[in-house]
């Protein structure tokens, strides 16, 4: 868990990717940074003190428009662990989109997130997608250097499998404590894959075996981005779901919010997973917030996975 390094660490995290405006390069405006104020606000005021960056989001102005509410509310850093991730560039004039753990790139992209966020270390580095072209050992010396700079207190990955984080921890003298991957009630890859032994349901699985227990082993933090599938069960999506409907029926039996019951069955799980919402919306954040105060109980858990997945479990 993310307590072993942060007692403050709150179950839930926001996701700062809605902030700073649309993805069109234009500077965002006061109308932006009001909406980031007020998103940031509600999150504290629930009780989330996770704030999870990436250096690409709204190409950097998600982490500079959370610098403008930082210096208007200086004190609100005091509760927060910040993160941010690096590692995938947008295609330019040198290329293509593609992966870059090179050095350079590693390091001119922390230079690049402390300052678009005015602050002199992150509470975690991110690296955000597995570059195929990574020189290993040299990525770890980046990230060694990095880290007795005082760039970042502590590292984790985003979409990697087992084997990658292992080989990671091999090379560097502090251990990786969070993976970043799609986890959520409409993505559900990660527990097909332990139930399904010697089935064919397994044939299209996309989840590596292994990860979620490599992970609780080694005491990686995992976290969930795209939590709620994008609203399919909380409102999103089609409200004559068998899924959705069942959503609802719960959520008035445990007087919590939908989004409440859609996190709730993942934070059921005994990894201690860390939903990442990803909402801009004060009512949603608050709304998603009252996950914390759920405990689904074993047979909704199931009810909820066998209506997802369409029929009984093997």
């Amino acid at each position: 868990m993310l307590k072993t390094q942060f007692p403050h660490a709150s179950r839930l995290i926001f996701g700062c990717m809605g902030l700073g405006g649309n993805w069109s390069h234009q500077p965002y405006t006061k109308a932006d940074l009001n909406l980031a104020t007020q998103a940031v606000e509600q999150a504290l005021s629930s009780g989330i003190t996770v704030f999870d960056h990436a250096d690409i989001y709204t190409h950097g102005n998600a982490e500079k428009v959370f610098a403008d509410v930082l210096s208007n509310q200086p004190d609100w850093r005091e509760n927060m662990i910040i993160q941010s991730k690096c590692g995938i560039r947008f295609e330019d004039n040198q290329g293509p989109k593609r992966y870059d753990f090179s050095p350079q790139w590693i390091s001119a992209s922390v230079e690049g997130i402390l300052s678009r966020l005015n602050i002199d270390h992150l509470d975690v580095l991110l690296l955000h997608r597995p570059d195929p072209l990574a020189d290993l050992p040299a990525v770890a010396e980046c990230l060694t250097r990095l880290h007795q700079e005082g760039k970042f207190g502590y590292l984790g990955v985003s979409n990697m499998h087992w084997y990658q984080i292992d080989a990671l921890n091999k090379l560097l003298p502090f251990p990786v404590i969070a993976n970043q991957l799609e986890m959520s009630l409409g993505y559900r890859d990660w527990v097909e894959e332990g139930i399904c032994t010697n089935s064919p349901h397994n044939s299209q699985n996309g989840y590596t075996p292994g990860t979620l227990e490599y992970c609780q082993q080694q005491g990686v933090q995992l976290q969930a981005w795209a939590p709620l599938a994008q609203g399919k069960y909380s409102g999103n999506g089609d409200a004559d779901c068998p899924t959705s409907k069942l959503v609802s029926e719960l959520a008035t039996s445990y007087g919590v919010s939908r989004e409440a019951i859609v996190l709730g069955w993942l934070m059921r799980h005994p990894a201690g997973i860390q939903p990442v919402i990803g909402t801009t919306n004060a009512q949603r954040i608050a709304a998603c917030a009252e996950a914390e105060t759920l405990t689904l109980s074993r047979e909704h858990w199931y009810q909820l996975f066998e209506s997802a997945r369409g029929q009984e479990v093997p």
